[in-house]
């Protein structure tokens, strides 16, 4: 074999290693993961107009972790300021990444910032949130393609709908430890698809309904964890069982086709609705 050939077939053999390699690089989303010990960053998605003329601020997070729960209690370690609009914001991180789990609502004549940290493993991550033009979500007006707009929920058959990522909030409820809190809620959707145009149209895909512990001091417990009715409207029920006492807001999610990791760039496609929960002894 000549030597000009064996330079050849190395260069050819580092060549499909180095792709190899590439490739696994490619796939890893947002920096390295492990199944615990790394830490959360929190994420500004944008923002959307009210019909009100107020706006919300859609927040999400990432946590690294493929397989670790956080819970990182409001305080000094999970803030958001100015402290007006602290409260609203998870203490349970799943793992991995999850968009527009909440919403901070501020007033038509808002110019100034939000910002919500994490602490936690001795690092510090912080995002602010703005109305600056290029963070304009379509969450209300529909995504721009196929103008596929979120599903909406209520609390009651007949009661107020909420739509979008702020989502709404139910009346406040109570329960005590180791009793189950009945929950029902009502969905509904547009029926469209969100994507290129070559899939729009209307789908009978029903809305998928998904339940979490938002914030609180104990662990959180559903019968019906997630559920589905169909895209013309139905409701869900749930009994939501508490490990301790304390305050707590839960969070439903409602995806309507696309899902979220479909429609995770425009937080077009679903809707959040949270319910406090007083619980005690």
């Amino acid at each position: 074999m000549s030597r000009n050939r064996l330079w050849m077939m190395i260069a050819a053999t580092l060549l499909l290693v180095w792709a190899a390699h590439a490739t696994v690089l490619a796939q890893i989303p947002l920096g390295i993961t492990s199944a615990r010990g790394l830490t959360a960053t929190p994420v500004y998605e944008g923002w959307y107009e009210n019909p009100d003329g107020t706006f919300t601020l859609s927040f999400g997070y990432f946590n690294r972790n493929r397989e670790e729960v956080l819970d990182i209690p409001i305080g000094q370690d999970n803030f958001i300021e100015p402290a007006e609009f602290n409260g609203v914001q998870p203490t349970q991180l799943n793992p991995r990444r999850h968009w527009g789990v909440f919403g901070v609502k501020v007033p038509a004549d808002f110019r100034g910032t939000v910002v919500w940290t994490i602490n936690i493993r001795g690092e510090t991550n912080s995002i602010p949130g703005a109305l600056k033009t290029d963070w304009k979500i379509g969450a209300l007006d529909g995504e721009a393609t196929t103008h596929n707009k979120p599903p909406t929920l209520a609390f009651s058959e007949a009661g107020p709908e909420g739509a979008g990522p702020g989502g709404l909030m139910s009346p406040a409820r109570e329960g005590r430890v180791g009793e189950g809190v009945a929950i029902t809620v009502w969905a509904k959707d547009d029926g469209l698809r969100s994507g290129s145009v070559s899939r729009a149209g209307r789908s009978d895909v029903p809305v998928t309904l998904t339940w979490f512990k938002h914030s609180g001091p104990g662990a959180v417990t559903f019968t019906e964890e997630s559920g589905e009715v169909p895209a013309f409207g139905g409701p869900m029920s749930t009994e939501a069982m508490f490990s301790e006492p304390g305050e707590y807001v839960l969070r439903v999610r409602a995806n309507d086709a696309s899902g979220v990791s479909g429609a995770g760039h425009s937080q077009c496609c679903w809707t959040n609705g949270f319910v406090k929960v007083t619980v005690t002894r």
